[in-house]
């Protein structure tokens, strides 16, 4: 372990590179399809496998996502583009080299903003994003002697998002990696499922004295399959890095594996310069334009994303950070909540009820709120159904919302059917307490003699002679009055 003195004397510098593969119904440049799970090398042809006298056709919609993700990260999208073929061997490669965007990415700049440690914002600036293709997958664990090979991902549509130097921890890159995750999720390009393989991220991670001008040699760390196998890479990398150097060795610029079962990463290999890949321009594909009525075409198609929402819960609604937060981290329980809040404006009591009795539901049964029985404008009417004092919020919880999963009626239904409603009948109040306090004169008398605990005992006693029938709170309020009085 590194002293904490000794850490703190240098600068953390980490850039990502996160491949998000695109939920398209094709693959990038073949008409193979994208699928997860089918049996190995079933979703290939002879386009996919590189043969001769075959050709790359461009799939439209991957142009549509990647303006999609600009759009979303301020970025600026590139007008004129032409594609290149980064070369490279390996055994998962079939064509030899991968079909990708090296001068000219469709999107330049952008930025992605953060929540840091200390809960203020940051903006983590982008480089660029660009289309390219996937490689197939080499399997290591299968046979014993042998690496099995599996072509069904070659040639998966691919967006690699890459950011600045900007992030400056562990817990930063867990938070950035987050939010990108949650992004492509909003705009529906990416189910963003990292241990399916479908959002992969690559961490450089640098160490530096805090008044050094230069910054330090990169490694790259590869094979991380959660964000927070991500996050530990890096936590282990600095250290190591820093534990190096303090005692007096030097780093190689390499690309290095995590090991999750040991915390650790290992070297794979070294590089010779920054880029050790060899590009040259695609023959096969012509050049790309986008014309801003493309880019005003994507801008319409857009859907809520989750830091709009987050104003609008915090700002308009009045809603607490950790509310917004929570909504917000699924976009289909925020998609949810805007439907429930067409159909009411108690937006604190409507968060509550999906944050608690809805998710637990759903935990409780492992479903998503797309399987949830009870639609936004019947869960809307029983948050009303409290608000107008009809019944308590008590009742609601655990008599009317149980009923509501198996029965399609709508809350005051139910509430009337079950005889659930609540008495204004001052009448029946006062004989309700009457009843209690007469039943219990040894209670009264400990309560006038001050053990106010006892209310708790009465409101207990009160809501069972009345049948829960009575709003709590006007129940509790005259219960006092006649003790007290």
């Amino acid at each position: 372990m590194i002293d904490e003195t000794v850490r703190a004397s240098y600068k953390v510098v980490i850039g990502l590179e996160v491949h998000a593969q695109m939920l398209t119904a094709s693959k990038a440049y073949s008409s193979d399809a994208n699928r997860y799970g089918d049996a190995p090398n079933t979703l290939v042809s002879p386009i996919t496998l590189g043969h001769p006298g075959t050709l790359p056709v461009m799939n439209e919609k991957t142009i549509e996502y990647a303006i999609r993700l600009g759009l979303a990260c301020s970025c600026k999208i590139s007008e004129h583009q032409f594609f290149a073929r980064k070369n490279y061997f390996y055994p998962d490669l079939p064509k030899g080299y991968q079909i990708t965007q090296d001068k000219t990415p469709i999107c330049t700049g952008g930025h992605v903003i953060i929540r840091t440690e200390q809960g203020t914002e940051k903006s983590v600036r982008l480089t660029r994003i660009h289309m390219e293709e996937d490689a197939g997958k080499s399997i290591h664990d299968i046979d014993v002697y042998d690496t099995l090979v599996d072509l069904n991902r070659a040639g998966v549509p691919l967006l690699e998002i890459v950011t600045e130097p900007d992030i400056e921890s562990s817990q930063e890159a867990y938070n950035y990696l987050t939010e990108v995750r949650k992004l492509v999720r909003y705009l529906n390009i990416c189910d963003g499922n990292m241990e399916e393989g479908s959002l992969r991220c690559d961490a450089n991670i640098s160490v530096m004295l805090k008044d050094a001008k230069e910054f330090g040699t990169k490694v790259e760390v590869k094979n991380m399959n959660s964000i927070r196998n991500v996050q530990r890479a890096i936590e282990f990398e600095i250290s190591r890095q820093i534990e190096t150097l303090e005692n007096g060795g030097t780093l190689a610029q390499e690309t290095r594996a995590f090991d999750a079962l040991k915390g650790i990463t290992v070297s794979l290999r070294t590089k010779e310069a920054a880029n050790d890949y060899r590009y040259f321009p695609e023959p096969d594909l012509p050049p790309l334009h986008i014309y801003q009525a493309d880019i005003d075409k994507v801008q319409a198609s857009m859907p809520p994303l989750p830091r709009a929402l987050f104003e609008k819960y915090t700002k308009t609604l009045n809603l607490s950070e950790y509310d917004a937060f929570n909504l917000t981290d699924s976009k289909a329980i925020a998609l949810y909540f805007e439907q429930v809040i067409l159909h009411t404006s108690n937006y604190k009591a409507a968060a509550n009820w999906i944050m608690g009795e809805v998710k637990s539901y759903l935990n409780e049964q492992g479903i998503d709120i797309e399987s949830f029985p009870i639609d936004a404008p019947r869960l809307a009417g029983l948050i009303n159904l409290i608000h107008e004092g009809k019944v308590s919020n008590t009742t609601a919880a655990q008599k009317i919302f149980p009923l509501m999963l198996t029965q399609s009626d709508s809350a005051l239904s139910i509430a009337e059917q079950q005889d659930l409603i609540q008495t204004t009948d001052n009448h029946a109040v006062e004989a309700a307490i009457k009843h209690v306090l007469d039943a219990n004169p040894a209670e009264v008398l400990r309560y006038k003699n001050g053990e106010n605990q006892l209310i708790g005992f009465f409101m207990g006693q009160f809501m069972k002679a009345s049948g829960g029938k009575v709003d709590p709170k006007t129940a509790n309020q005259a219960l006092r009055n006649a003790l007290e009085s």
